[in-house]
């Protein structure tokens, strides 16, 4: 609940604020304050799609999504992150117009508009701060990046404002739209990665494996797969061979793997003598590949 309500509350002072920072930005002729006010709009939207998916993620499992809503919490920060992206191509190519033909710049104006919006960027970056879903993570990263942008606009207005070096504007708001690029990439890959059930981020399959082979009873673990919803909620399966008690070695992987980050593991037990028919299956990885290729010829 509480995730969303600060979502909902930074929606609110972002969409409010954008209105008036786009009047302000025509008022003061700043390149840099009216591509920050679109910018924002984006923001505003973005954070609305989040608050959506965020409270949709919330929701428990059912027979249609067996695995829970998680992942929408996730599209959230994807459609997020690509707003962003486009927000800063935008602003540099109005930057660069901007260095090309420099304008008349009301430097009170903007000073005034510069520490309104450090504050309210600082209170809306503060309220999600504490976010543990990725989908928060983008929104905070989108708030932090207003109070930077803020900051920057502020420190480039005094400096306009004592030697009249109107460039300051335009390469300011560059500087910050790169800033978030790179930022909003790294949050775009992250989000990839989980649809992709890639390992997730500080689990060593090898190191598990290698753990879970000296519980007492454990002969073999093979078909070890690991993927997270959300990068929060991380899920195993995997083929247990033993020839101890199957109750006890169960209690003990599940233990061992919980140590590990993983909330739900689900197991196969199989005795030494069992025959394992799927074909990946091979107690040692070099057999395995070594089966798999002859496989794909």
């Amino acid at each position: 609940m509480k995730s969303e309500k600060n979502i909902l509350i930074a929606f609110i002072l972002n969409l409010t604020f954008s209105v008036v920072e786009f009047i302000g930005g025509i008022f003061t002729n700043s390149v840099a304050i009216i591509s920050d006010s679109i910018h924002d709009m984006g923001d505003a939207a973005s954070i609305g799609i989040s608050y959506f998916l965020e409270k949709k993620s919330k929701k428990q499992p059912d027979k249609t999504y067996t695995y829970g809503y998680l992942r929408y919490s996730v599209i959230g920060s994807i459609i997020t992150v690509l707003i962003l992206l486009v927000g800063s191509i935008t602003v540099v190519i109005n930057a660069v117009k901007r260095i090309l033909n420099p304008q008349e710049i009301n430097y009170d104006g903007m000073i005034i508009l510069a520490v309104i919006g450090v504050t309210v960027n600082f209170l809306a970056a503060y309220f999600t701060g504490h976010g543990k879903s990725l989908n928060q993570k983008a929104v905070n990263l989108h708030m932090l990046e207003d109070v930077l942008g803020w900051a920057v606009v502020l420190i480039g207005a005094i400096v306009m404002r004592f030697t009249d070096f109107r460039l300051i504007d335009p390469i300011l708001s560059i500087c910050v739209a790169v800033y978030i690029f790179v930022h909003a990439f790294s949050h775009l890959k992250e989000a990839l990665d989980l649809f992709f059930v890639k390992t997730p981020h500080g689990i060593d399959i090898d190191e598990i494996k290698h753990h879970l082979k000296e519980i007492d009873g454990v002969l073999d673990v093979h078909h070890i797969h690991v993927w997270s919803m959300d990068s929060n909620s991380n899920y195993a399966t995997m083929h247990v061979v033993t020839n101890g008690d199957p109750s006890a070695v169960k209690k003990a992987v599940k233990d061992e793997m919980h140590h590990h980050g993983i909330a739900h593991t689900t197991l196969e037990i199989e005795s030494e003598d069992e025959q394992c028919y799927d074909l990946h299956c091979h107690t040692d990885t070099e057999g395995n590949q070594h089966h798999q290729h002859q496989h794909h010829h």
